[in-house]
């Protein structure tokens, strides 16, 4: 990777950054308590890999990444849910994430799963509201909905917990499970990127 290559990649990150910690500033009804598990899990940092793609996607095919800033957020929210969710003791019992203790071990199991449930909630509301085209708005929201869903991501999780008693298959089985719990968001990420640069599967 060149320096000019990473130093673009750390200002679409610092972007990123930016955004996701106006949208997670909520109204004052929302109880605090909440807010703050919501701002622990999603404001630690990472790669930020899911959210970058966007912007490239977008900037790619010929659109302006601002616009796409939405789509970036909403999708790093949901990623961010899932990982709470993954953390959780009936799931994988992290204690750590990102360097820091993992939402339910600081906050409490209950109110760990209402901040997953709430940052993926959000994620839709700042997809829907943020594009301005209401078409490509509910493209979008399709787009992360099916990879995230039970045919995506939360499909790959139920898959890779049964895994744990059966066993993987063969190679095929895996790749069939990280298609879905990984590969789907990084689909969606490129795709809604590119939709609201106006892209289409032809061009």
């Amino acid at each position: 990777m060149t320096p000019e290559t990473k130093a673009y990649l750390a200002e679409l990150n610092q972007l990123v950054e930016t955004e996701l910690a106006a949208v997670v500033q909520l109204p004052v009804e929302a109880p605090a308590r909440l807010q703050a598990a919501m701002r622990h899990s999603l404001m630690a940092g990472g790669k930020r890999l899911r959210p970058v793609l966007v912007l490239l996607a977008c900037e790619a095919c010929g659109g302006d990444l601002h616009a796409a800033l939405p789509a970036a957020c909403a999708i790093e929210m949901i990623h961010t849910y899932s990982l709470i969710h993954d953390d959780l003791p009936a799931m994988d019992d992290d204690e750590l994430r990102r360097g820091q203790p993992t939402c339910h071990v600081a906050f409490g199991e209950a109110t760990a799963i209402l901040a997953g449930d709430a940052l993926l909630t959000q994620a839709f509301e700042v997809l829907a509201a943020g594009i301005t085209d209401p078409r490509i708005a509910a493209a979008c929201v399709i787009d992360l909905a099916n990879a995230a869903g039970p045919v995506g991501m939360v499909g790959g999780q139920q898959a890779d917990l049964e895994a744990e008693t059966t066993g993987v298959r063969d190679v095929e089985h895996l790749e069939a499970i990280h298609r879905r719990k990984t590969g789907c968001l990084l689909c969606a990420a490129l795709t809604m990127g590119g939709r609201i640069a106006g892209a289409s599967a032809e061009t």
